[in-house]
Formats: C-alpha cells, structure tokens, sequence
C-alpha cells in the first residue's frame, strides 16, 4: 500500500505572519515602478507563487503544485485549493504529477484541447457520456496520480492489451488524466504527447467495454478506441501511481 502524503493547509496566524513578512519585504517603489506591477497583477502572482514554491519543504512537489494551479485558472478560471489534496509517493522514474480536479470532466479538457490545438474524437456525443467507467474519480474532492516523465506511453507496457494490464493488476492512467497531461505539456512546451506511439488509457471503458486512446495524428489530438483485449508494438499504456 503505498504511502500518502497529505498537503495540510497553514494556519490563520501562519498566513498573518507570512502577510507581514511579506509587507516588510516591500522595498521603497517609485510611483511608476508600483503602476508597472499594478498593470501587470497576472505577472506578478506568479513570480511570488514561484517564490513560495522555493521554500517548500518539497521543492519538485511544490512547483509541479503551482504549474497545475496556472493551469487551471489560465484554461478553466478555477483556483484549484489543495488543501487535503493526497499526493502519493512518487516512485523512481515517475516524476510528473497530474492533479486531476473536481471541477473538469473529460468533454470539458478535450474542448480546451480543440480550441488550443485541434482535436478529433471517434463519437459524435460528449466523452463523459462514452466513457462512463474510470479506476479513479473525482466524486471526493481533487486527487493526484505520478506518471513517468516521457513523450511517448511506457515502453514497458507495449504489446499489453487492457486486459491483460488488468490481469496483471498493473494501473494505467484514464482517458482524463491523460487529456489533462496533454494540455499541461503543450502549457509547458508548445509540443505534443504520443507523436510515434499511442497511449491506451486503460483506466477507462467506454460504454460497450472498448478501451479508449489518445496520440497525436495528422496535426492533431486523437481520441479513438480499441477493444480490451487488442495488442500491439505502438499501443502503450502510462503506468500510474496513485
């Protein structure tokens, strides 16, 4: 069962004493040196929450916290709160954190992704309809998964159909999940996921049992399907840890 770790949100006299560290951290400004920072307010939030996050406990953590933050307020206008956010203990090679919020469903990421890049989908109603069944969701509240840090799906899970992940009790990351990835690497970026290889997303079945995927063809995002027991050279899960 692998460890958790909790993100225990500070106290009301830790955010007073901060606040006032903070103000008397403020050097003597000019009158357009203090109209530059007010016109650029969006700017300015960032390098102060890029400056919190050097002074976490758990500098890698922390930082990928604060990407996802961005994330979600410059795509969704959502201010995503982590506090009681449980985040795993990440394993060697898993280094990118996925925070998957309460607020977003899966047609929700996939309309960002066609109106930033463009996107294709194999069904004509809304991805939450067709894909009803997921490992892991977001009923309770924010969670978080590790995925390893890579372009293409894990090489390891290649000629592993779903079923067989399934069978050998491996997790592998759902279609939200890897939508979500998607838009936080072009965030970072500018590039695209699964450029030679396609990620099986078998942590979620579509209506009739077939299994989702995701790549990047022909210019741009592909949503498509295989069935849980199709094996191939190219079709890769992303092993998860949750």
């Amino acid at each position: 069962m692998p460890r958790h770790e909790t993100v225990r949100p500070m106290t009301e006299g830790q955010k007073t004493e901060i606040q006032t560290t903070q103000l008397h951290g403020i050097p003597p400004l000019s009158f357009a040196d203090a109209n530059n920072i007010l016109s650029k307010k969006g700017s300015f939030m960032d390098d102060i929450r890029a400056v919190y996050a050097k002074y976490s406990v758990e500098w890698q953590t922390n930082k990928a916290l604060m990407e996802w933050f961005s994330l979600y307020k410059g795509y969704f206008d959502i201010e995503l709160n982590f506090a009681g956010l449980n985040i795993p203990e990440r394993r060697p090679g898993f280094n990118w954190l996925v925070v998957i919020s309460h607020e977003v469903t899966m047609q929700m990421v996939y309309d960002k992704c066609k109106q930033l890049f463009g996107a294709w989908k194999y069904t004509e109603i809304s991805l939450d309809q067709a894909v009803p069944t997921n490992d892991r969701y977001t009923k309770n509240g924010h969670y978080a998964i590790w995925v390893r840090d890579r372009v293409e799906a894990d090489e390891e899970l290649k000629n592993n159909s779903a079923d067989d992940l399934k069978a050998s009790n491996t997790p592998g990351i759902t279609l939200l999940e890897r939508l979500l990835l998607e838009l936080k690497y072009f965030k970072e970026t500018g590039k695209h996921l699964d450029i030679d290889n396609v990620t099986l997303c078998s942590g979620s079945r579509n209506s009739d049992g077939s299994v989702p995927y995701v790549d990047w063809h022909d210019g741009r995002l592909r949503v498509g399907w295989f069935g849980p027991g199709r094996r191939d050279d190219f079709l890769r899960s992303r092993e998860v840890v949750s």
